[in-house]
C-alpha cells in the first residue's frame, strides 16, 4: 500500500480519533514524507529497519540533529509505524530497536527585566503607519510577556475569552486540549482596553480578539512572525515568541509567585515541567540560600 495514502489515514484518525492538535499533525506529515524521500520508497512494504535507521545516522552525522530533533523524528514514525502495524499493513515496528540519545537538560532562555521593558519601549515608539498597529502591537507584547501565552494560543483568542472587568484570560483548548483561565495585572488589563477602543473605531467585528490590520480578520502566524523580526531588528534584542513565555516564567518567580500558581498559569500538565524555571532564576536561588540559619 501506498505510503501516502496510509499517511493520510494516519493523520485522520490522529485528528479526528485521538483529537491532536492541527501543528502535530502537520509535523507528521511532513516527518512522513522527508523519511520517504529520504530512503527513496513509496510504499510500506519497503519499509526496513536498515532504511529507517540510515535516516536518523544521517540526521546525526551529517545533519547535526539535536537530541530534541532526533527525539521528535523517533515519536512521530514510532506512532505512524505503529498504527500501520495495528491496521495489519506491516508485521513489525522498525522504530522499536532504534535508540534514542539522552535529551540534554538545558536551562530555558529568557530575557532580563531590562530587556523586557526596552521591548515595550521600541514596540510603543515604533514608527507605524497608523495608531491601530501601535496599541494593537504594544497589547500583544504585553500580553506575551505579562501572562506566558503560547503563540497559538494568542492567535487563538476570541474576542469573549478576554475578560479585562474581572481581570483573566481564558485560553480555550491550549496545548493537550486543556482549557485554563489566566489572571492578568493592571498594566496589561489597561493595554488590553487601549486596544479594545482603537479596535472598535476601526470597525473590526472578526471572533478573534487580535485582528488584521488589513482585513476584519484574525492576526495570522505570518503576520506575527514578520512583527516580532521587526522587533527584534529595532531593539537588537534577540527573541521569540517562546522565549517570552520563559521570561515571563522566571520574572513571576522573581516576584515571589509560588511554583503551583506558577505551574496552573502556564498551563503545565506536570508541575515538574515548571521546576526548571527554579534553576533559571538565580534571583530566585539567591533569596532562597540567604536563608541558611549560619549565614
Amino acid at each position: 500500500m501506498s505510503i501516502q495514502i496510509l499517511s493520510q489515514k494516519f493523520c485522520d484518525y490522529s485528528k479526528y480519533i485521538k483529537g491532536y492538535t492541527q501543528p502535530t499533525i502537520t509535523r507528521y506529515k511532513q516527518v512522513i514524507n522527508y523519511y520517504s524521500n529520504f530512503a527513496k520508497i513509496s510504499e510500506i512494504d519497503e519499509v526496513t529497519e536498515e532504511n529507517t535507521r540510515n535516516l536518523f545516522y544521517y540526521g546525526r552525522t551529517t545533519l547535526n540533529w539535536s537530541p530534541n530533533t532526533y527525539i521528535c523524528y523517533h515519536k512521530s514514525l514510532m506512532v505512524f509505524f505503529r498504527y500501520c502495524v495495528t491496521e495489519g499493513v506491516m508485521t513489525a515496528n522498525p522504530i522499536e530497536k532504534i535508540e534514542v540519545p539522552k535529551l540534554e537538560r538545558k536551562l530555558p532562555s529568557k530575557l532580563t527585566k531590562q530587556d523586557a521593558m526596552r521591548i515595550f519601549e521600541v514596540v510603543d515608539n515604533y514608527p507605524y503607519q497608523s495608531n491601530f498597529l501601535r496599541f494593537r502591537n504594544y497589547a500583544i507584547f504585553a500580553t506575551l510577556i505579562m501572562s506566558g501565552i503560547r503563540k497559538q494560543e494568542l492567535l487563538n483568542l476570541k474576542y469573549t475569552d478576554v475578560d479585562i472587568e474581572n481581570l483573566s484570560i481564558f485560553i480555550r483548548q491550549g496545548k493537550g486540549n486543556k482549557d485554563r483561565i489566566i489572571p492578568i495585572n493592571y498594566r496589561l488589563a489597561e493595554a488590553l482596553k487601549k486596544y479594545l477602543e482603537i479596535r472598535k473605531k476601526a470597525y473590526k467585528t472578526c471572533p478573534e480578539f487580535f485582528t488584521s490590520y488589513t482585513y476584519d480578520m484574525g492576526f495570522t502566524e505570518s503576520g506575527i512572525k514578520r512583527l516580532v523580526e521587526n522587533i527584534v531588528k529595532a531593539t537588537g534584542i534577540k527573541f521569540t515568541i517562546h522565549k517570552l513565555r520563559h521570561t515571563f516564567a522566571t520574572l513571576m518567580l522573581e516576584g515571589g509567585c509560588d511554583i503551583y500558581s506558577l505551574s496552573k498559569m502556564m498551563g503545565h500538565s506536570d508541575i515538574k515541567t515548571t521546576t526548571i524555571y527554579l534553576a533559571a532564576s538565580v534571583h530566585h536561588l539567591r533569596e532562597q540560600i540567604l536563608k541558611h540559619p549560619l549565614n
